[in-house]
């Protein structure tokens, strides 16, 4: 294997024409170069260098080598200075995954602000639920998943996790349903309802159904969806009750009722999964920075929440 910082000093030998103007150049001794070059010329298994009462000139394989560490050092320097600009947040990508309601909500403010004070890093985000978004942090493929934990059925082995907020879950009841006029809902009173919940794809739908259990009861599902929307125009239709989560409810139809349900509510706790610190780019670093931040906007209690759930 060719030396590089030997290469270096043969180029500069090539440059200023003897080994003497290259040791000025460089700050060496005469000595030094000349060894540099013998312990070259042994890596290389050839001559390069040929000395004369007119001074050094290369042999073809000198001339050689330093056509190619032309290439090389330029490649070197180009290298140097985009690790540079990375650890100063001066270019780079990051490769983000989220899920929907975070990706509806916490991301497109986490985006603009990073945006703001990173122009020149690459932002692309993905949306993944974390069954599928975990996989892919883990072999490289993005730099910060949005995810909900614990979850018993997602692997997170070898991952650091960043909480950012709680995001508690609301019951969404039809207007003429008859506890849309009790200010609070218990657990309990849900008990013999038909409910609308999400799939097992959504991590939700396990987090409600073992809530629903620990009060006492096996959730009746009778409709599912993934899309919070669309469980909003069921329950409208009448068809049942579900639990929503706060992140879900920053649009509300006019024709359900959203109750709360106090300390009973199941809770979601959003986090960002990331490689170990080590592994962490410059980039993901400062955007954990920045969803932390917009995190503690999102955990204040919302204001046309707090007027449709009292």
């Amino acid at each position: 294997m060719l030396d590089v910082k030997r290469m270096r000093i043969l180029k500069e030998v090539a440059d200023r024409g003897s080994f003497s103007a290259a040791a000025e150049a460089l700050s060496y001794t005469q000595s030094a170069v000349s060894q540099q070059i013998a312990a070259l010329e042994r890596e290389a298994g050839t001559q390069l260098v040929t000395r004369g009462s007119r001074g050094i000139r290369l042999t073809e394989a000198g001339e050689a080598l330093v056509r190619h560490a032309d290439a090389i050092l330029t490649r070197l320097a180009d290298a140097e200075a985009e690790l540079a600009a990375i650890a100063g947040l001066r270019g780079g990508r990051l490769r983000l995954a989220a899920f929907p309601t975070v990706g509806a909500t916490l991301m497109p403010l986490a985006i603009a602000r990073f945006r703001d004070r990173h122009p020149d890093i690459e932002l692309t985000v993905r949306q993944l639920e974390p069954e599928d978004s975990l996989p892919l942090l883990k072999c490289g493929e993005i730099d910060i998943a949005l995810t909900i934990e614990p979850d018993p059925i997602m692997d997170t082995e070898g991952l650091d996790s960043t909480f950012l907020l709680d995001d508690p879950m609301f019951v969404a009841l039809p207007l003429d349903h008859p506890l849309a006029n009790k200010s609070r809902v218990r657990m309990k009173d849900l008990a013999n309802e038909s409910w609308i919940g999400t799939t097992d794809v959504c991590s939700c739908g396990a987090l409600v159904r073992n809530h629903c259990i620990r009060s006492g009861f096996e959730p009746k599902i009778t409709f599912e969806s993934d899309d919070y929307l669309a469980i909003q125009g069921l329950i409208a239709a009448g068809v049942g009750v579900a639990m929503i989560p706060t992140l879900a409810l920053t649009t509300v139809r006019d024709d359900i009722i959203i109750r709360d349900l106090g300390t009973e509510a199941p809770v979601r706790k959003i986090a960002a999964a990331t490689l170990p610190g080590a592994q962490r780019s410059p980039a993901a670093r400062a955007m954990l920075d920045v969803l932390t931040e917009v995190a503690e906007q999102y955990a204040k209690p919302q204001p046309h929440l707090t007027a449709v759930a009292s």
